[in-house]
């Protein structure tokens, strides 16, 4: 079982002016479920898993939580390190790039709709 996030470009409505997701997708990752527990003690874990139950529909939305989150798990590796799952599938060394580069295209893609399948 696993995460996939995903971002959407959007533009604006020539006909009504309204922002629209357009249905195409400029970013995607996955990541298992076994760092829900690291995701959580990061404080992350309901803004990769469920962004939609906390109100998130914006890439600019993630930028500041995922940026906290980052800077926690880079200043006590080992505390995070003990969320690694015993059976080796999820581990902080994974987690940490898959964090790192969802927060770099949030940054790029401030406007893009989010979405996370679980």
């Amino acid at each position: 079982m696993s995460l996939d996030v995903s971002l959407y470009k959007k533009i604006k409505c020539p006909h009504c002016g309204e922002t629209v997701e357009t249905g195409e997708e400029i970013y995607s990752s996955n990541i298992t479920h076994n760092l829900g527990g690291m995701a959580e003690a990061a404080g992350i874990y309901m803004h990769l898993w469920y962004p939609e139950e906390l109100g998130i529909k914006s890439a600019a939305e993630l930028i500041e939580p995922l940026t906290k989150g980052l800077e926690l798990m880079e200043s006590n590796p080992a505390h995070f390190e003990t969320f690694n799952a015993s059976n080796g599938w999820g581990k902080y060394k994974h987690f940490m790039p898959f964090v790192q580069n969802y927060l770099n295209a949030c940054r790029e893609n401030p406007d893009a709709a989010v979405n996370a399948d679980r």
